[in-house]
């Protein structure tokens, strides 16, 4: 079953590498969709896949990559979208 969701995710999470790693972990799972960072410090994604692979991205936010301090990870369901694959916008 395919789901798609919101995450916001905040600390210290620009300037990490952060949209770059989920891109790749996002990839990695067959996820779509896309990832930018916002003028508040946090990163939002929106992202769709099967429940599986959602489940293992969404426990890879609660880490992200390396340098990033993961403070809170906001997941809101949304409607499903077209894409094809997982894109970095800004």
């Amino acid at each position: 079953m395919t789901i798609a969701r919101r995450y916001t995710v905040t600390g210290a999470v620009q300037g990490v590498g952060f949209r770059w790693a989920a891109q790749g972990e996002a990839e990695r799972l067959g996820v779509v969709g896309r990832v930018r960072n916002r003028t508040d410090g946090a990163v939002e994604i929106l992202a769709q896949g099967e429940r599986a692979a959602m489940d293992e991205f969404a426990a890879w936010l609660e880490q992200g990559p390396r340098f990033a301090k993961v403070a809170d990870v906001d997941a809101e369901p949304v409607d499903g979208f077209d894409a094809d694959s997982f894109e970095i916008t800004r």
